[in-house]
């Protein structure tokens, strides 16, 4: 741990999606394995190639989802007033003259008054606010940070993403699948509250490892090889201190795209060497949907209630292998888990990438 002794403790989580409210409701849902899309009502689609998203109907403001996460959160990890009080918010949230305004009014209403940061990185938004978030607290410079992060379905990126053809004109979420088609834009707005050794009152897990790299290969396409993803893998397993063949389960970036799903299969085993056998991989985002800058906070709570509860989400969406992707997925039903420790991953355009390690307390 070069950083210093302190360990990042993850105390607190909550999330919403189209699964549900609250942690459990993500839970249940990536266990069941079951999509969460379907035709999407909040704006006309009409116009465009593909109409479908995983969405919830009773979602308020981004502001007032992002406050009641926070607060959730902060409950679970049993914070006082005063607790908050001394807390760094960082926020995870899609760039433009709003981001700034739109943390400063977050940390007003739940209380928040420490430093504060403002992440717009695309899909590594959220990835990258919890690795800053855990060097924070290992080099002792906060004993507690609050991280957000929110993304609800809108009419402007869904056209973005419809245009470039990156939506999954059959309707549903394949990741490393045979016949996969694309991707799907979900609902996802999440808190983790994250606080050292010292000051922990209830810990749920130990974000023990975190690695950032860049591909410097194409402005949307990943490297084929994955270089820049195992490389964030492989610094993420360096700073845990742990091998290779300790890595229990890979919750993916995988969106069900075909050039991304098999630079991440090559990623992983170029990181995970002749372990990547023998390690189950799936990417819930089959579930959930991406949620583009909060896809990095929604998928390490999943991850860190999985690995908590000792079972390992399904890969949905799987029509049959293929010879791209060699990796042992998680079909038909959750597996067990054989260690207590888990990657989550995430790439954004760009060539960036992120890989998150946890450990489950």
């Amino acid at each position: 741990m070069a950083e210093g002794s302190a360990v990042a403790r993850i105390t607190g989580v909550h999330a919403t999606s189209a699964l549900g409210r609250g942690a459990g409701a993500q839970l249940a849902g990536v266990l069941a394995g079951e999509p969460a899309f379907g035709p999407v009502t909040r704006f006309d689609t009409t116009a465009r190639r593909v109409d479908r998203a995983a969405t919830l109907t009773d979602v308020g403001p981004l502001a007032d989802e992002l406050a009641a996460a926070v607060d959730a959160a902060c409950a679970d990890a049993g914070l006082t007033a005063a607790d908050r009080t001394a807390a760094a918010l960082l926020l995870a949230v899609h760039g433009g003259p709003d981001a700034g305004p739109l943390a400063a009014g977050l940390a007003r209403r739940t209380g928040i008054d420490g430093p504060r940061r403002v992440y717009t990185t695309a899909c590594v938004s959220a990835s990258s606010a919890v690795a800053d978030a855990a060097a924070l607290i290992r080099r002792g410079d906060a004993d507690r940070v609050v991280v957000a992060a929110g993304y609800l379905v809108e009419p402007d990126q869904y056209a973005l993403f419809d245009a470039g053809r990156a939506l999954a004109t059959d309707g549903a979420v394949r990741p490393f699948s045979a016949g996969r088609a694309g991707l799907l834009l979900g609902d996802g707005v999440a808190a983790v509250v994250l606080e050292s050794t010292t000051v922990a009152r209830r810990p749920l897990a130990d974000l023990l490892g975190w690695g950032r790299a860049g591909d410097a290969f194409h402005a949307c396409r990943p490297d084929p090889e994955g270089r820049g993803l195992a490389r964030a893998v492989e610094a993420a397993l360096h700073r845990a201190g742990l091998p290779a063949d300790a890595v229990g389960y890979v919750n993916a970036n995988a969106t069900g795209t075909g050039f991304s799903d098999a630079s991440e299969a090559n990623a992983l085993r170029r990181a995970l060497g002749a372990a990547v056998d023998r390690v189950p991989v799936s990417s819930t985002k089959a579930v959930h949907g991406h949620a583009l800058e909060a896809s990095g906070l929604l998928e390490l709570v999943v991850t860190v209630l999985a690995v908590r509860h000792g079972k390992l989400p399904v890969n949905a969406g799987f029509l049959g292998p293929d010879e791209a992707c060699p990796l042992d997925v998680v079909l038909d039903a959750p597996r067990p888990a054989a260690t207590p420790y888990a990657l989550s991953l995430n790439a954004a355009f760009g060539g960036a990438n992120t890989a998150l390690l946890v450990g489950a307390a």
